[in-house]
């Protein structure tokens, strides 16, 4: 389980940079345990680094840290080094040893060194335009402080603006990366295990998945003892300041609020302030905003979990709490957590169905623009809508319109009817494709409505081969 998966593009282009032998000002960024350190770990390897990590802490500590990591280059075999006197001279540390020799620096954490020295960006654009520019230096940033990295290291208002030479945002892995763990597992164990982790390769190791994804469950987040139970706690007091209120608005959202006079309601504090915590967990990735597909952010803007194992800790941890702490949980999982899979299943699957158009899907019948879901009022048949799939085209008036059934029984030709239905709500003048997705295949009558071209069908096996 130690070994490195997926990623191979970002190595290939990271190593592509590195064997032209310019000067590289590469800025990696995204959540925490997406996996920004392996990939620069395992880029690394073979290349003389000096790295870094930068500490939430003073900038003297901070200082000491990054001469141990300048010294322990320098004289590998020494135990101890002196500290250099500023960053000024730490810095020219490294430019002195970048002069005839290709070297890569990793600052890790970068935000966590800008708190604690403000002064540092300004530091290294002045280096990177006077020195470095002209020199081998391949200088990586990284940081998982998203907002701050796109508007502090990436924005106009940064001295580091014009100063990189590429960007990564290292997003979750998508279903199939994440298959890549357990290729031994089945189709829908694969898509439970995508659904519980988010596609994080940290949280996957951690699930652990041995003999049965059950037992993992138990041992590793449905215990107390477990790596994964106290992980959602852990990241928040790593994170934020206040996480009881952050943890209340997660939970209310997790429990089915998504509308803001919803979520204040709940979490009792005023809109203001959990309109502040709502931006402060979407800056995370903890959360996001959705609004309709062909409609612009307004009344109808919901907030939904991100964080897909955010949203099972959420769902079944604390509901659960009594059970876990008197050891009794085993008894009542099969009740209380695993008869709601299918349910938890549904958002997962949903987006699963998504990224298999935008990404895997062959001979697709339009160009897509954007694909997402559509809510709202049928004018028509005066009744609420709600479309899974959306898919609008570049250009011209075809749609396609999507339903995702992840349920134990097969889907029938009642729900090709209700997409057509459904479909009316964007107007006349517009053709429409068809596709339904089922985790359990399709009926006999909806299989003759695809052989006749009224309709696409994908079931589970054929997204993941």
């Amino acid at each position: 389980m130690d070994s490195f998966y997926c990623r191979e593009e970002e190595l290939r282009k990271l190593n592509d940079r590195y064997e032209d032998g310019d000067f590289e000002c590469i800025i990696i960024y995204g959540r925490r345990r997406v996996g920004k350190t392996a990939l620069i770990n395992e880029f690394c390897k073979d290349k003389p680094t000096i790295f870094f990590s930068a500490l939430n802490t003073t900038d003297q500590e901070n200082l000491i840290s990054l001469s141990r990591a300048i010294m322990s280059f320098e004289r590998p075999d020494v135990d101890s080094a002196p500290m250099f006197q500023d960053y000024d001279a730490a810095l020219h540390e490294i430019t002195t040893l970048c002069k005839d020799n290709r070297i890569v620096f990793v600052i890790d954490e970068y935000p966590y060194l800008a708190k604690a020295k403000p002064a540092i960006s300004a530091m290294l654009q002045h280096v990177i335009d006077h020195t470095w520019k002209n020199s081998g230096l391949y200088l990586i940033l990284c940081g998982s402080s998203m907002s701050f990295m796109e508007n502090q290291v990436l924005g106009q208002e940064s001295p580091l603006y014009g100063r990189r030479t590429a960007q990564f945002k290292i997003e979750p892995l998508d279903y199939k990366e994440t298959a890549v763990f357990h290729p031994e597992r089945s189709f829908e164990e694969n898509a439970l295990i995508y659904g519980i982790s988010g596609g994080i390769p940290h949280y996957i190791k951690k699930l652990n998945v041995k003999t049965d994804i059950d037992e993992a469950l138990l041992k590793n987040l449905f215990d107390r003892s477990g790596y994964l139970y106290e992980e959602p706690a852990n990241l928040l007091k790593q994170e934020l300041r206040e996480p009881a209120v952050y943890n209340a608005i997660i939970r209310a959202i997790a429990e089915g609020a998504s509308r803001l006079n919803e979520i204040v309601t709940k979490v009792g504090e005023t809109s203001s302030t959990c309109t502040n915590y709502l931006k402060t967990l979407t800056e995370l990735g903890i959360i996001k905003k959705e609004t309709p597909i062909t409609e612009k952010p307004g009344k109808k803007t919901i907030y939904l979990l991100a964080d897909s194992f955010f949203r099972f800790w959420y769902r079944f941890v604390p509901s659960n709490i009594n059970a876990i702490d008197s050891g009794r949980i085993w008894k009542s999982y099969q009740r209380t957590v695993k008869a709601y899979f299918p349910d938890f299943m549904g958002i997962t699957f949903e987006k699963m169905c998504r990224d298999y158009l935008l990404y895997y899907a062959d001979d697709l019948p339009i160009d897509l623009n954007e694909i997402g879901q559509w809510w709202g009022t049928d004018s028509k048949n005066k009744k609420q809508v709600q479309i899974d799939i959306v898919g609008t085209p570049v250009e011209g008036k075809e749609y396609i319109i999507g339903s995702c059934k992840y349920r134990n029984e097969k889907t029938g030709v009642d729900e090709l009817t209700l997409m057509q239905e459904y479909s009316s709500v964007f107007g006349k003048g517009v053709r429409y494709h068809y596709y339904i997705f089922s985790k359990s295949g399709f009926t006999e009558g909806l299989q003759l409505a695809a052989d006749k071209g009224e309709v696409t069908l994908v079931d589970l096996e054929e997204m993941y081969t």
